[in-house]
């Protein structure tokens, strides 16, 4: 394959290691070519602009958790079609094509971990099942982790990727943004804390719930957040919004979240606030 060939196939999207076009990643942001390795070793940053590439569940779980420590929970919880929903596909058949691509049957992967030494109950949404979109079995997943916080004295941290509630469970989807309010308003009376990371994109009924009720908000430069897209919202109002709008950056500015914290220093970030709470 020459290097013409190699090039035209190069994508935005994280290497496939096992393609010659794919050892090259090209950045949203700035636009340069770059081997794999590079962006890898600095967890997805793009070593240039400091673009911050999605990543999935794994590549969090070895960022954040001390080696051999991370636990998963409630793996086998599946979703079911209580409304037999179909749009141009089956729900079934979404479930099944989100399982192919992660693996899981959920958006949402649970645990326990430590970082630095420090313990946590961990919520980890996977942008790649279903755009991360909240149905039962996620919002069931964040009360039970919620539940082993409690039990175990611990705090409890999500990580959101998500286009927000999932439409084919219709208001089940919906009762989930209360079912999970309301688990954290019962953590927070045992005092226990709840810092919520908000990734690209996090957006909908999540940022609308628990994803903005964090005892501590921190965002990953240059997150997308909100509830709307931005064209809804200037299409309702009659009027452009302004630059960077629904950001982490402005998001910051204006008093939304309380830190926007690089991806290399967040591990950091979590055990230092962790040992600060639990000191307490």
């Amino acid at each position: 394959m020459n290097l013409l060939n190699i090039f035209s196939k190069i994508s935005d999207k994280q290497p496939v290691k096992n393609e010659a076009a794919s050892h090259w990643v090209k950045c949203k942001s700035c636009h340069s070519l770059m081997y794999y390795k590079e962006v890898e070793n600095q967890n997805y940053v793009c070593p240039k602009c400091g673009f911050h590439l999605r990543i999935g569940v794994k590549e969090r779980v070895k960022l954040l958790a001390d080696e051999g420590t991370f636990v998963e929970y409630d793996e086998n919880l599946r979703p079911i079609d209580p409304l037999k929903f179909s749009d141009s596909k089956a729900y079934t058949k979404r479930i099944e094509e989100g399982h192919e691509k992660t693996g899981r049957y959920s958006s949402v992967v649970s645990g326990e971990m430590t970082l630095n030494g420090v313990a946590a109950q961990v919520v980890i949404f996977d942008f790649k099942f279903m755009g991360g979109s909240l149905g039962s079995v996620e919002g069931e997943k964040i009360v039970r982790a919620v539940n082993r916080a409690i039990e175990k004295k611990q705090g409890v941290i999500i990580l959101s990727a998500s286009g927000g509630a999932r439409m084919q469970e219709s208001t089940f989807s919906l009762l989930q943004m209360s079912k999970t309010s309301a688990a954290l308003a019962k953590l927070a009376k045992h005092n226990l804390p709840y810092i919520s990371v908000l990734t690209d994109p996090t957006m909908g009924g999540v940022s609308a719930s628990f994803a903005t009720l964090g005892d501590i908000i921190i965002a990953e430069p240059g997150a997308l957040v909100g509830f709307a897209g931005q064209r809804v919202i200037e299409q309702t109002i009659g009027s452009e919004l302004p630059e960077g709008f629904q950001r982490a950056e402005f998001l910051l500015e204006k008093g939304s979240i309380d830190m926007v914290v690089n991806r290399n220093n967040l591990k950091k970030t979590l055990s230092d606030l962790l040992t600060m709470f639990y000191s307490k």
